[in-house]
């Protein structure tokens, strides 16, 4: 570079427009997105490590698709090369390439290509990125506003990590804007700009998550208005009006917007909202929307959704859509309007639905013919007897009669069933007693027809294996749990999730294949429940690993301030997690400030007040019956034990003491009866003396002597070893939120 190129770089980044300089730098820069780049999520910790994969990144204008690359670009220690799919062809990729072996070849430097606009690139520039991503010669981070599964060759989304940024929210835009007035440097840190709070207000509203557009407009504001005498420059409310007159409406004829708008619209006519329905017409109207295709839609809806509840909808939304064709606009948004609040306000029905089931059955019955009375009698009736039997209704009382029209093989078979909703609960009636009429005639013969002759990212197959082998291990009871409060949890695959009792991984394993782009951290009580975490997980890639807490529950608060500050849990998860604490208030006091006040804490509690009983498993004969009663109440004592935290509760007392906490509860109890093999390991657990005080033979020694806990033990080895028994459990299934 000579100094005239020098020069000019420099001019470029001085007279750059406003959002261009302000671009953040760095990730502590960055606003917004923390969906995707908050503390713990995958993308943050991959661009910390500098391990990052082939990337797509897919929002709406002015969310930081760019900005995020360039961050990288800052971060990273490969080489960066941008360039830009509007401006670029297959020359640039072939050159960029070229210059990605040369690093790779000569400094061993691995090559990021950041290509903005990625969809714009058409099939075979596309393809030609493929071999190189392929072989890792460069690592690809794509840009777009279209939806990639669409828009991007199907190779290259199979090969990377989709990440979808959203509009920023106002809190956002307060935040750039006070960036771009503080800043020195590339901002207006340097002038004395004040700004009403209701001009920012109307700035921040109109640029409606498009940190751009809100830029622009400032740059327009601060630009075009003379300071006062004193330097001061004062944006008031008509100026911002002036600097951004319309609001930034998000909105694409052919690509996602689109269709996810008109889905929106459809769902609320469909859910009878008329207040949302108009919203969504709004919306598109607004936009530029075509009428007659909002028309079409709503012509479909009146069949598909309202059908014979009202059958005047498709009459009513018809003669709206031919006004409207007469009138045009602005004029025949009246008769939008009309036609969406009569649709949304209709009974609804989707009974037309039943023509769907009729074609399903035709294609399991293609050689069913028409019945031979049902034939044209006009040509066969003498040669064939077509038509013979043929009852004609008109002939009969209320112009109806009891035949069959099916194929004989569809006899009974029912397709059309009426909804219970306006003008169709009248047909309903009619429709059944007819129904019931056939149905009599056909068992007594008289009705039988005469005889003639139908945000992805990758998927890393290793990892999926080794999760499925390490799931496998799980017995079918704790299965059903891990699944139970997976479908509490409602995870999303950006969410940071907290196990808080780890042990053996098996909530673990599977929140890692739930939360892709997220963070798992998992709590285990002792180092050799860590260590065990640790060798199963050097099977993951080092990016997909848990980060492993060994500290006690009542601790993790401490551990977490002191190993990663600020962090936030999308959802804590746990099994059997608080059963043996003896403060429990206090921890879910201390877990109320991990969670947000958008998470969720959610845990499978085995009440052990309520768990199985082994003297149960005996037979009262089987043992003096003096000693059995005393074996009863022994047991019976330790679940009778105030003082110890594993027994001292019950459900009502758990839910007591999150309610104390400050978290909303939801609480469900169950009962559960699984086999168990009874083996020698098992009872030499239950009845060999040790200085463990929690086994059962040191709780049932308080009230037993030791002859007697032999006598017991013996009946135990006599009727119960290599015995199959059902085994009662109670499990409280509890999700929590905070208040």
């Amino acid at each position: 570079m000579d100094l005239f190129d020098q020069h000019l770089t420099k001019l470029t980044e001085t007279e750059a427009p406003l959002a261009a300089r302000m671009r953040p730098r760095t990730l502590d820069e960055f606003v917004g997105q923390d969906h995707i780049i908050g503390p713990g999520r995958l993308l943050r910790r991959a661009i910390s490590l500098d391990q990052l994969s082939s990337l797509i990144f897919y929002g709406p204008p002015g969310t930081g698709k760019t900005t995020l690359a360039r961050v990288i670009a800052n971060t990273t220690r490969a080489h960066f090369i941008a360039i830009n799919a509007v401006l670029s062809g297959v020359k640039e990729i072939r050159a960029a390439i070229d210059a990605a072996q040369e690093q790779r070849k000569y400094q061993n430097q691995r090559t990021i290509l950041f290509v903005d606009e990625v969809h714009r690139f058409n099939k075979s520039q596309q393809d030609a990125l493929l071999p190189w991503v392929e072989n890792g010669t460069v690592i690809l981070i794509g840009a777009t506003t279209e939806n990639p599964y669409f828009e991007v060759n199907k190779a290259l989304v199979s090969r990377s990590r989709i990440f979808q940024l959203k509009q920023l929210n106002d809190q956002d835009l307060y935040k750039i804007v006070e960036q771009t007035l503080t800043d020195n440097e590339r901002g207006y840190g340097q002038l004395k700009v004040q700004i009403d709070d209701k001009t920012l207000q109307h700035l921040v509203s109109v640029a409606n998550g498009d940190a751009r557009s809100l830029l622009n407009a400032l740059e327009l504001a601060v630009e075009t208005t003379t300071p006062d005498e004193t330097g001061k420059i004062h944006i008031t409310l008509a100026v911002a009006e002036e600097s951004i007159q319309q609001r930034a409406v998000l909105y694409d004829k052919e690509g996602d917007v689109h269709f996810d708008t008109i889905s929106a619209f459809i769902k609320s006519l469909r859910g009878s909202d008329p207040d949302a329905a108009l919203y969504w017409l709004a919306k598109m109207v607004y936009a530029g929307e075509d009428p007659r295709f909002i028309f079409r839609r709503m012509l479909i809806l009146a069949s598909e959704d309202v059908g014979l509840a009202d059958p005047n909808a498709v009459v009513v939304v018809n003669a709206c859509n031919e006004a409207f064709d007469r009138v045009g606009m602005p004029e025949g948004r009246y008769h939008l309007a009309q036609a969406t609040l009569y649709l949304a306000t209709a009974p609804k029905s989707n009974s037309i639905m039943g023509f769907f089931d009729a074609l399903a059955a035709l294609e399991q019955e293609k050689e069913a013919e028409v019945p031979n009375h049902l034939k044209d009698a006009n040509r066969d009736k003498k040669g064939f007897g077509h038509g013979a039997g043929y009852l004609y209704p008109h002939a009969y009382r209320d112009h109806w009669v009891a035949q069959q029209y099916l194929p004989s093989s569809l006899q009974g078979q029912i397709f059309y069933q009426p909804s219970t909703q306006g003008r169709e609960r009248e047909i309903s009636t009619q429709v059944l007693r007819r129904r019931e009429a056939q149905l009599a005639a056909l068992v007594e013969g008289s009705a039988i027809a005469p005889l003639e002759i139908s945000t992805y990212g990758t998927t890393d197959r290793t990892s999926e294996r080794w999760l499925q082998r390490s799931l496998s291990q799980v017995g079918t009871q704790l299965a059903a749990i891990r699944d139970r409060l997976i479908d509490l949890a409602q995870l999303q695959r950006h969410h940071v999730v907290l196990d808080l009792n780890a042990g053996s991984g098996l909530l673990t394993w599977e929140v890692i294949r739930q939360v892709p782009e997220g963070g798992v951290y998992a709590c285990v009580r002792n180092i050799t429940d860590a260590n065990a975490l640790q060798e199963q997980a050097a099977a993951l890639k080092e990016l997909m690993r848990p980060v492993i807490l060994t500290t006690p529950i009542s601790k993790v608060v401490e551990v977490l301030a002191e190993q990663a500050p600020n962090l936030q849990f999308d959802c804590i998860m746990g099994r059997n997690a608080l059963m043996s604490e003896s403060d429990k208030v206090n921890v879910a006091q201390n877990l109320a400030t991990l969670i947000p006040q958008t998470g969720k804490l959610v845990l499978a509690e085995t009440v052990q007040r309520y768990t199985q009983r082994f003297y149960r498993l005996l037979e009262p004969d089987w043992l003096d019956p003096q000693l059995y009663q005393k074996l009863i109440l022994a047991e019976e004592a330790i679940y009778a034990d105030r003082l110890d935290p594993m027994f001292n509760w019950d459900t009502d007392d758990l839910r007591d003491v999150f309610e104390a906490a400050g978290w909303e509860i939801e609480m469900k109890t169950e009962q559960n009866v699984t086999q168990m093999l009874i083996t020698n390991a098992f009872l030499q657990r239950l009845f060999t003396p040790s200085s463990n005080k929690s086994s059962y033979a040191e709780r049932l020694s308080k009230n037993l002597t030791r002859g007697e806990l032999e006598n017991i033990k013996m009946v135990f080895t006599q009727h119960l070893l290599n015995q199959t028994v059902n085994w009662e459990t109670t499990i409280s299934f509890l999700k929590a939120n905070r208040v």
